[in-house]
Formats: structure tokens, C-alpha cells, sequence
């Protein structure tokens, strides 16, 4: 059976990658912060066909837990074939420019805490297995609307891009996942247009990703000819823009 830890599996995009892992059959190790949530999202996933589900209640920034969590996701399934670092928040830039507390305590939310897990789960992956974890496009080039975000997400590439190197010797692979716009909870006040995607789709981008051993996923794939021009902008116009 496949096994399945996915942090921060209350989100969107996490869920509907769940219910394609219930479709398999795989067993699912789903943590978040709510246990309520966690909980009816692991019934549902039964009912799709999940062969095992467990849950755990834990918060990101908590890091002092990640190690005795991490145990109890292995305790459980024996081995993880798969890791989905799913979790994150969408910091409102003008409240962080404000506030250097605020916008260290998202930063730690959107990046240090998914490099602090990556860091504790690579010793744990056997070959054959899989670490991913969901980055953003706006990781790729700061941008004034939301370059703490971005900054973040900018942190977690860099760092999934050597793990990827260190690690692809143990035939252990490591994906990056960079979204676009997503309508999620999370973006419900933004106006949408033709370059949002929904969860499903996006979650179908990450199974395929994982399927076929990919280090980096754009998705949908188009995000990856619009990031390769924004960031070929030369710097002295790219200044003077909004974006």
C-alpha cells in the first residue's frame, strides 16, 4: 500500500491531492491544525477509497514538535513513500511592512517551518520515495503587492533545489511545486480571470508530477513561460512597473 504524509492537509489544494491518493487505495497520514477538520476530511477520504487514514493536530511554527510528530506519521504506516508539505498562509503585505513581527512570524509560516520539516524528514525517505512541497510562482521574482510571500516561497525553492541534488543520489526525489493563482478559501477576495485554476486541477499537476519523478512543476504548466518573462524584465524597468 502507499503510504502518505501530507502537512497542512486541511488546505484546498492538499485535499483534493488527498482524494486522488483515496482513489489509489493509498493510506493517508493527514496533519494540520484542526482536528475537527482533519478528522471529517479523513471519514470523506475513506468513503474514496483511502486504505488507511490517521490524524494529528499540530501547528507549523511549533518546532519544537515536528520531531515527535514526524515519529508518530512513521509509527503509524512503517515507511513514507510520500511527503506533501502542504501548509501556508497568504500575508497581507501592507500589514507586514508595518510590522517586523508580523512579517517574521509569516515568514516563519511560509518558509522557515517547511525547511525546518524538510530538513527533519530527508534522513527518514528510503529510496524510491518522495519529499514535495507546494512553493509559489511568487517565489521566483519579489514583486511589491507581496514580496514577504514571495520572499518566503523564494527561501523554499532555493532550499528544495540543493536538497534535490543531496538527495538524488539516494534515488530519492524532491519536488518543487510552484502554483499560480488558485481559487482557494484562501484567495476568495481576489478577483478572478482566466489564469486561475481550481484545486483539482492543480492537485491532478501534483499527483503527475510525483507520478513521473519531476524536480519542479509549474502549474498549471503555463506559469512557466509567464515567470520566465517577468523574470527576464530588465531590472531598470522592472522598477518602475506594478505587478
Amino acid at each position: 500500500m502507499y503510504r502518505v504524509l501530507i502537512i497542512g492537509a486541511t488546505s484546498a489544494i492538499a485535499e483534493a491531492t488527498a482524494r486522488v491518493y483515496a482513489a489509489r487505495g493509498a493510506a493517508l497520514y493527514l496533519v494540520g491544525r484542526d482536528l475537527d477538520r482533519l478528522s471529517a476530511i479523513a471519514a470523506d477520504l475513506g468513503v474514496r477509497g483511502a486504505g488507511k487514514t490517521a490524524v494529528s493536530a499540530f501547528d507549523v511554527n511549533a518546532y519544537e514538535r515536528h520531531q515527535d510528530v514526524l515519529d508518530a506519521a512513521w509509527a503509524e504506516f512503517g515507511q513514507i513513500d510520500l511527503v506533501l508539505i502542504a501548509h501556508g498562509t497568504l500575508p497581507d503585505q501592507a500589514a507586514c511592512e508595518a510590522s517586523a513581527e508580523l512579517a517574521l512570524r509569516e515568514f516563519s509560516t511560509n518558509g522557515l517551518s517547511t525547511i525546518a520539516l524538510a530538513t527533519a524528514i530527508a534522513p527518514r525517505l528510503k529510496s524510491g520515495s518522495t519529499l514535495a512541497a507546494i512553493s509559489s510562482v511568487a517565489g521566483d521574482r519579489g514583486r511589491a503587492s507581496n514580496y514577504l510571500y514571495g520572499s518566503a516561497k523564494a527561501a523554499v525553492s532555493t532550499f528544495f533545489s540543493g536538497l534535490r541534488q543531496r538527495l538524488n543520489a539516494d534515488g530519492i526525489n524532491v519536488l518543487t511545486i510552484k502554483p499560480g493563482f488558485v481559487d482557494t478559501p484562501m484567495t476568495r477576495s481576489f478577483k478572478k480571470g482566466a489564469l486561475w485554476a481550481t484545486p483539482d486541477r492543480i492537485a491532478r499537476g501534483i499527483v503527475d508530477a510525483i507520478d513521473k519523478r519531476r524536480g519542479v512543476a509549474y502549474l498549471p504548466w503555463f506559469w512557466w513561460g509567464i515567470m520566465q518573462a517577468i523574470k527576464n524584465i530588465p531590472e531598470f524597468v522592472f522598477r518602475r512597473i506594478k505587478l
